[in-house]
Order: C-alpha cells, then sequence, then structure tokens
C-alpha cells in the first residue's frame, strides 16, 4: 500500500446527481441492505457523483443561519463531517461546494477504511468511504450552543450526523441497484497513511459496488 505524492491525481469534477432514473424512496427503502459480499466490477462517475450528493451535498443556498444548507443535517449545521473517497488509484476528498472530488494522495490504500481483521471483506469493491470529523468545525457552527465545546457532548453530535449521511448512501445505493456496507476502519492507520491533522479524526467506513457472488 504505497502513498504517492498527490500530483500524480486530477481533481474530478462531478456531474450534476440525476433524479428521474432512480427509484422512490419508498422503494429504496424497501430494498435498503448491507451487503458485505461487494464485486470489483467499477460504478460510473455519474451513480459516484450521485451517492456523493446524496450523503451531504448541497441541496440549497440558504441553509439554516444563512449557511448553504445539505442533504444530510449537522449540530447547529457545523458540517463537521468529512468524506474521503478511496478507489484503487487514489483518495480524495469529496467537496460539496463545488461537487468535486480533491484528489489527497495517489495509490491504493482501499484496505484501510474497514477495520482490522476484517479487510478481505470486500476487499475489492470500487468505491470505499471514509468518514472523518473535523472537530474544529464545531467552534465556527451558525449557533454557538455550549454543547459544541464540550468534547463529550461532541461525539454524539458527529456520530448522529454520521450515522445520518451513511444512511443517506445506503438510500442512494439502494436506489440505483449498488451495494453498501457501513463499517469500521483502521483509523490509526488511515490518518498516518494521509497525513492527517490532529483535529481530523477518522469513524467509520462505507463500501460501495455491485453485490458480489
Amino acid at each position: 500500500m504505497t502513498v504517492r505524492r498527490v500530483e500524480n491525481l486530477e481533481p474530478i469534477a462531478l456531474a450534476a446527481p440525476l433524479f428521474e432514473p432512480s427509484r422512490t424512496l419508498f422503494q429504496a427503502l424497501k430494498t435498503r441492505q448491507t451487503s458485505r459480499t461487494i464485486s470489483a466490477e467499477k460504478i460510473s462517475l455519474q451513480a459516484l457523483s450521485d451517492i456523493l450528493w446524496a450523503a451531504q451535498g448541497v441541496n440549497r443556498t440558504e441553509g439554516p443561519f444563512g449557511i448553504p444548507g445539505r442533504t444530510a443535517g449537522s449540530a447547529s449545521n457545523s458540517q463537521e463531517i468529512r468524506i474521503y473517497v478511496l478507489t484503487d488509484e487514489g483518495t480524495y476528498l469529496y467537496e460539496p461546494e463545488p461537487h468535486r472530488l480533491t484528489p489527497v494522495a495517489a495509490g491504493d490504500i482501499r484496505r484501510l477504511a474497514i477495520g482490522r481483521g476484517q479487510q478481505d471483506a470486500g476487499a475489492h469493491a470500487p468505491i470505499r468511504l471514509v468518514y472523518v470529523v473535523d472537530v474544529e468545525r464545531f467552534q465556527h457552527a451558525g449557533f454557538p450552543e455550549p454543547g459544541l465545546y464540550d468534547p463529550e457532548i461532541q461525539k454524539s453530535y458527529y456520530y448522529v450526523d454520521t450515522g445520518l449521511i451513511a444512511q443517506n448512501v445506503y438510500l442512494a445505493a439502494a436506489s440505483l441497484g449498488l451495494a453498501a456496507w457501513f463499517h469500521n476502519c483502521d483509523k490509526e492507520a488511515f490518518a498516518e497513511a494521509i497525513e492527517l491533522g490532529p483535529d481530523l479524526k477518522p469513524l467509520f467506513g462505507q463500501t460501495i459496488g455491485y453485490v458480489g457472488e
């Protein structure tokens, strides 16, 4: 798992999400499930774009406290959860504004998006997400309520906010006929591999792709 210089990768502009071909919300809820057996078949860039927008894309320019709103809520609209997208070519940061992938590191570290001892499950899935909390974002939330400055209460906020995003991913994947699996990640190894700062803490991973045999 060699991480090369990020200069080997270019930013990826994501197309606007498609709404018409997808299943209805209730159809997606009916088919939503965890699938640990996921094939190596690649998904289209359009499908990835749709899933990331569903995860936490901008759905209105004026949200709470004058900050653009997203598809997943967050404590006082702090938007403290980052999504890292891991592919066979490299690791990218999803930027909801302007809906693109910004390269972070070249090289395949998808195995680090899952907890130790489970790396063989879905090991060749095309896309793995890692959810990372930026705790410094709480300092700039729209409403300065006391809990945003309490480390223990912060945990409850960012765990819930991650869950909201992960469920959006589950439903978006189900609507597109794709599989998804929410799981732990190798927190220390992932943080070291892409040199996360002290305010950035990996939380969980989620694997996406076609159902395998």
